[in-house]
């Protein structure tokens, strides 16, 4: 099986801040990752990074909130996609 994409969204919103997901599911894991996803939802502005979640091989899973950085816990991809919305909606 190659990575197929799973879904790839951008919206840019009044204010001009960016909300960009994009899932692909691979063949195998991305280690150190346990699940098959490799993705990156970003929220911001062409010029700052406000929220970010990713997952990179070496590093795992991961998010970023503000100036901030932190491992974030897998669970399925509509927790994922869950914790993003709620952190986007948070922000300020």
């Amino acid at each position: 099986m190659k990575a197929a994409l799973i879904v790839q969204a951008k919206e840019i919103r009044d204010d001009n801040s960016i909300v960009e997901i994009v899932v692909w599911e691979l063949a195998e894991p991305l280690p150190p990752c346990t699940h098959r996803y490799k993705y990156r939802l970003f929220f911001g502005t062409p010029d700052a990074c406000f929220v970010r979640y990713d997952n990179e091989r070496g590093k795992g899973d991961h998010r970023h909130v503000g100036g901030d950085e932190a491992t974030y816990v897998f669970t399925t991809l509509d927790a994922l996609l869950a914790d993003f919305e709620r952190d986007v909606t948070n922000w300020r």
